[in-house]
């Protein structure tokens, strides 16, 4: 019996370590210095508080429990600075005047291998506007600049398209997958049902659908397709309605 107890008790520690979190980070940004930095923690639609601290002298420091692995957010005041996966380890995070990383676990790895391909993508898609600046000014040919970065511009757009759904779909099953979707879809004004969305939710796993966030951006971007075709009548408005419903002209507009 004793023997029997040990090991249950064993059993029980190392599920409880398994559910710790130690965050180190450093800054070199001046204007961090003194602040308060939130741990923030995603649930359902909303970051909720976890855990926070004062950066000294460029060091910070979270640590805790947690009940799962999810997406998290360090915060200053209401503003995020950088995304991490909240999972066991040791968690390393740098924030300079020039990148934002976090390393030290899987998915946190995986995460910003992601993210510096992406930017690295983003920073060639901005460097084609020095570029058709620099060619007015030296008074090249135009048509033919025009024509050489359209194409250019073209196959950035197409590898960033396959990065992103590739990154997302080979994800579906874990925390990276949906928390990637939120990220390109919560600055739409509305839930829109575009060609990318019904691509990845054709792929989509069960797990992936079933997430709080990706099934109710589905549903709404549904809804409001069918209220732009048509198909669905408008909301009508609450008394007094502190914001009005969308028309069914602004459901169509591109998000911004």
């Amino acid at each position: 019996m004793k023997k029997l107890f040990y090991l249950l008790a064993t059993a029980i520690s190392l599920v409880s370590c398994g559910s710790t979190y130690n965050i180190q980070g450093s800054s070199n940004v001046s204007t961090l210095d003194g602040r308060m930095l939130y741990l923030k923690v995603l649930d359902e639609h909303d970051f909720k508080n976890l855990d926070s601290c004062d950066v000294v002298h460029g060091q910070f420091h979270f640590s805790g429990q947690f009940d799962s692995v999810r997406i998290a957010s360090i915060f200053m005041d209401d503003e995020s600075v950088l995304p991490l996966v909240l999972e066991s380890g040791e968690i390393s995070i740098l924030i300079n005047n020039t990148q934002q990383t976090v390393s030290g676990t899987p998915l946190n790895d995986e995460l910003f291998r992601f993210f510096n391909k992406w930017n690295q993508l983003r920073n060639e898609q901005s460097e084609l506007v020095h570029r058709h600046d620099q060619a007015i000014m030296d008074g090249s040919d135009m048509n033919r600049v025009v024509a050489e970065l359209n194409a250019e511009a073209m196959r950035l757009s197409a590898l960033e398209d396959s990065l992103v759904t590739s990154f997302v779909t080979e994800n579906f099953d874990n925390v990276l997958g949906p928390g990637v979707f939120m990220m390109l879809t919560q600055g739409n004004i509305y839930p829109q049902l575009t060609p990318w969305i019904e691509d990845i939710m054709s792929k989509a796993t069960q797990k992936f659908k079933n997430d709080a966030y990706v099934r109710d951006y589905y549903q709404k971007a549904r809804e409001n397709e069918e209220i732009m075709n048509g198909m669905r009548e408008m909301p009508q408005p609450a008394a007094n309605p502190v914001t009005p419903p969308p028309t069914p002209h602004q459901l169509g507009s591109p998000a911004r």
